[in-house]
This record gives structure tokens, sequence and C-alpha cells, in this order.
């Protein structure tokens, strides 16, 4: 039983190190994603679009916004539809913007399940640990109280290892999901922007 006991708790901080590979090569691809996608000009971008949709009667602005922007991935995408005469603006624009939630939120859910259950592991592991460092104790007796500790020592380890883990990935977790809330917050605007401009160019 005993092997068992101690055959698990190593499993627990394989486990652990796994998890915080996984953590870190997520957070990277995400990271690099949403710089790509957010570009640097997009702030600007923005206004210049708003500004033109509620100013001009044609839409003819130019910007050096990289064509993998979000934003500039989305006008291109209204400008076609506007182009082509289409009805049913609202509901493509729905559309894309649906397509680009699930861009963002890729991967996101594995940072949830980690941030989530690692503190559990975690405490699994310390368990584990403790419960060998009892059935040490009941078998050394007082001369083996110097192992036990060392057993306990171990076993808080494995809590501190899934509380390390947790706490960063929770922070990332929370950070790319924020980042993703502002930008389809902005792909709404822009949805109702691009849906008055076609009212009024309708009526003009």
């Amino acid at each position: 039983m005993q092997e068992y006991v101690g055959l698990g708790e190593e499993l627990i901080f394989i486990s652990m190190g796994l998890a915080s590979i996984v953590a870190v090569a997520v957070f990277l691809e995400r990271f690099l994603y949403f710089k790509k996608s957010m570009g640097k000009l997009n702030d600007t971008y923005l206004e210049e679009v708003r500004n033109s949709l509620q100013e001009e009667p044609e839409v003819n602005w130019k910007t050096n916004v990289s064509d993998e922007s979000i934003y500039s991935r989305f006008v291109n995408f209204a400008l076609r539809q506007l182009s082509l005469g289409k009805k049913g603006l609202d509901e493509s624009l729905e559309g894309q913007i649906l397509s680009e939630k699930l861009l963002l939120e890729r991967r996101l859910p594995i940072l949830n399940t980690l941030g989530n259950n690692a503190p559990f592991i975690g405490l699994l592991g310390t368990v584990l640990g403790v419960i060998k460092a009892f059935h040490g104790l009941g078998t050394l007796g007082s001369s083996g109280a110097e192992v036990v500790m060392r057993s306990i020592s171990t076993a808080l380890l494995a809590t501190a290892a899934g509380l390390a883990v947790a706490i960063p990935v929770v922070m990332a977790n929370n950070y790319f999901s924020r980042k993703a809330k502002v930008i389809l917050q902005n792909l709404e605007i822009l949805k109702k922007e691009f849906l008055s401009f076609q009212i009024n160019k309708s009526k003009v």
C-alpha cells in the first residue's frame, strides 16, 4: 500500500511540473496572438473608422494597420458586405464577431482548468505525503521522528507547488479574458456604427 502512496506522491510532483510547462506554453501562445491581433495603432484606427462612418458619405480611410489586426479584419469584412449590398448585415457582422470570439478564447479553458484544479492536485499530494509520514511514524516509532518530519515537509511542498502553479495561471487567464472582453465590446461598437452607416446611406 505504501508503495502506491509513494508512487502517487511522485506522480503529483510530475503532474505539477507538466502543468507548469503547459501553462507557460499556453500563456506565450496567447500573448503572441493577442499582440499580433491588437497591433500598435488600433486605438487610432478605431477612431478613424468611427469618425469616417459618422461624418463621411463614403467610407474611404486608409491606415497602415496590419491585416492581421482583428479590428482591421472585421472592418474589411464589413466593407465587403456593404459593397456587395447584401441584406442581413446585422447577422453577418454578428457571425463575424462570434468567429473572432472563438479565436480569442481558444486555449483559455486550459488555463481556467489548470487554475481551478492545481491547488487540489497539490492538496492530494500533501494528503498522500502525510499518510506516508504517519505510516513511517507508526513503523519507526520515536526513533524515526526525523524521517517523519522530512516526509511532512516534502508533503507540504506539494500544496505549495499547486498554489505556485495556480496563482499565476489564474492571473493570466483573467488578463486574457479581460482583453478578449474589451476587443469584443469594440467590435460590437463597430457593428453598430456600420449598421447606422448602412441606414443613413440608404436614406440618401
